[in-house]
């Protein structure tokens, strides 16, 4: 006779050690300059290291990553853009942009990204949001779009010309994470040096010295700087598979800010392949055995000592009885796995029943959604 209540088909307890979930962080041998940074895993966008993260600040030139975003994602970045005297009178760091020019949209992102130039960013935006105080708005909603809750734009380059032109260490960490989804912008923040052969032959070299000269595991990022932001950076690093994001605000020392954080962050945290999309072969249940399915699979950053405290756990809704189970269509989805460090849960995956022979596959918002109304209830188990 089945059980009446929720089945638990699974608790794998793959130690009894008990560890602090921050175990590493006591283990870091150097400070960090900046009044405030952050350190993300790219992919789970996990926080590896944090101080004053959420804390609003000046942020200079490094706001530009979102100026650079909107114009790639505008599908125009083969466009000519014909330079303004707005944008040519533009103060601060440029690319000499001259009034009435014709420059491809690609090209102003270059100059934009490899240079800071502040130029660059007028044309940008008064191409692509049809005029500065229109580009501004498309900031602020992608802003508030990928869940930037502390940040307020008001201009494409970053200058001091504004005092509610602000953001914090995490909120550029969420900012780069999204770029960092696009090719395009891949490239162009990792590019090292860049030509442009028009009315003017120009050549430009990236500012961002971590990628130039100082770090072999640099992949790009943005510098930025203002009398009152003071240095701020920006920088992505990849080493064996492991993508990371690190953003300092106010740090006299960066450059070795950002290194000791990746290096420290490379040696101390693996990702680790903790769920694999598919079928799950620890279910025994006659019922669900062989027919419930992970639709994606999940990764995350750990240390030694955390994944020896992991604890994976499968709850499944509870089967049928004998007499309804050819009539049965099970709910979707059926079930979930919870991943937890000494009781704190670092992911949840939903399961579903019968994978069809040809299944679409789906993108990342609508894996997120099957988690939201799975975890908010939607779908809750008996």
């Amino acid at each position: 006779m089945r059980r009446k209540f929720a089945l638990i088909c699974l608790a794998i307890l793959l130690t009894l050690t008990s560890v602090p979930f921050n175990a590493n962080a006591e283990q870091r041998n150097f400070s960090v300059s900046a009044q405030a940074a952050v350190l993300i895993e790219q992919e789970s966008g996990r926080i590896l290291y944090g101080k004053n993260e959420n804390t609003p600040l000046r942020i200079a030139s490094i706001t530009k990553i979102m100026t650079a975003i909107l114009a790639i994602e505008s599908g125009k970045m083969d466009e000519m853009v014909k330079v303004t005297s707005r944008a040519e009178g533009t103060e601060g760091s440029s690319i000499y942009l001259r009034a009435g020019e014709k420059i491809k949209l690609e090209d102003l992102v270059y100059g934009l990204m490899l240079r800071s130039g502040n130029d660059s960013a007028v044309a940008i935006a008064e191409h692509v949001g049809g005029s500065l105080e229109g580009f501004v708005y498309l900031m602020n909603e992608k802003a508030k779009e990928i869940g930037m809750h502390n940040t307020m734009f008001q201009n494409p380059h970053g200058l001091d010309d504004h005092e509610d032109h602000y953001s914090t260490a995490y909120d550029m960490a969420i900012l780069t994470q999204y770029a960092m989804q696009s090719e395009h912008y891949q490239t162009i923040a990792s590019t090292k040096s860049h030509r442009v052969d028009g009315e003017q032959i120009r050549v430009w070299r990236n500012k961002n010295r971590l990628l130039t000269e100082l770090y072999k595991y640099s992949t790009g990022g943005k510098t930025g700087y203002t009398k009152r932001a003071k240095r701020t950076l920006v920088s992505t690093a990849e080493k064996d598979g492991t993508n990371l994001i690190a953003v300092t605000l106010n740090a006299p020392s960066d450059w070795h800010d950002h290194m000791n954080l990746f290096n420290w962050a490379f040696d101390s945290y693996t990702v680790e392949l903790l769920l694999e999309e598919g079928i799950l072969s620890e279910v025994e249940d006659d019922f669900y055995k062989g027919k419930v399915y992970a639709p994606y699979s999940f990764e995350y950053p750990l240390t030694q000592a955390e994944q020896q405290a992991l604890n994976k756990e499968i709850t499944l809704y509870r089967p049928p009885s004998d007499q309804r189970m050819e009539e049965y269509i099970p709910p979707q989805p059926v079930g979930k796995v919870e991943l937890k460090i000494n009781n704190e849960l670092i992911g949840q995956i939903p399961l579903l029943y019968e994978a069809p022979e040809v299944e679409e596959k789906k993108g990342f918002w609508a894996k997120v959604i099957d988690i939201f109304s799975f975890t908010i209830g939607v779908r809750s188990i008996d």
